[in-house]
């Protein structure tokens, strides 16, 4: 296994920066005593297989291992060849993460009634904007709902902070969980997602906010612009390109 980056180890300063960021049910950003021992776990999903990484602390990934690009079906997304390393035992975020993500596909109406694993990954322990952008669209944006980069922007505090958001959305370890797909362009435009346009748009369908298949555009007609997909709490927020 590779060496762990520096920011797994602990410090007096990272400490420092864990904030109670809001009420967001039981994911909480964990704290950072030691060196993870990093445990994996692979699941069957409609989208292929899903990698999750973590420790005892905490989840660290959620890797989606189904062919990218917005060519592909996600339903006929290839299975990987094997999980590389990782021992036998699976630490408990990573049972309660793919307890969440199997109610998510199969039973979303249970998904008030799981916890939520506690987060580990590095960039959940520094206080910085990517870290209040992905905190805010977890407690915010919902199941069915959506946002663009830019209203997003505004709740984080930043309006003007559209690209950056999308940054964010790209460097976001643990997608689906924090829910980086339902954020859209201001046009309407579906948008840009890490793991491809097509597996974007079937969760968008599979959450109801697709009202015709996916196209290859990026243009697919949304049940609801995200004008009114949060009932109005941000649309005193101008619109952005984003």
């Amino acid at each position: 296994m590779p060496r762990l980056p520096a920011l797994l180890r602990c410090s007096a300063s990272l400490r420092s920066q864990l904030l109670a960021v809001g009420a967001l049910g039981n994911a909480v950003p964990g704290r950072m005593d030691k060196v993870c021992d990093m445990k994996y776990k692979m699941m069957d999903s409609p989208l292929g297989k899903i990698e999750l990484s973590g420790c005892e602390q905490g989840l660290h990934g959620i890797k989606l291992h189904g062919r990218k690009g917005a060519d592909t079906d996600p339903m006929e997304a290839p299975t990987p060849p094997e999980l590389l390393g990782g021992p036998e035992d699976v630490a408990e975020p990573l049972m309660q993460c793919a307890a969440w993500l199997d109610a998510y596909f199969h039973k979303p109406a249970l998904l008030t009634e799981l916890p939520l694993p506690a987060l580990h990954h590095p960039v959940f322990q520094q206080d910085s904007f990517t870290r209040q952008v992905l905190w805010k669209l977890l407690k915010v944006v919902k199941f069915g709902e959506m946002i663009s980069y830019q209203q997003l922007a505004a709740l984080a505090g930043n309006p003007k902070a559209a690209r950056a958001v999308g940054g964010a959305m790209r460097n976001n370890p643990v997608p689906i969980l924090i829910p980086c797909h339902r954020v859209i362009c201001s046009s309407g435009a579906v948008g840009n997602y890490s793991g491809g346009l097509g597996v974007k748009e079937w969760l968008l369908a599979h959450e109801g906010s697709l009202v015709e298949g996916p196209s290859r555009g990026g243009g697919s007609r949304l049940a609801r612009s995200w004008r009114g997909a949060l009932g109005g709490t941000t649309s005193s927020q101008p619109a952005g390109r984003n």
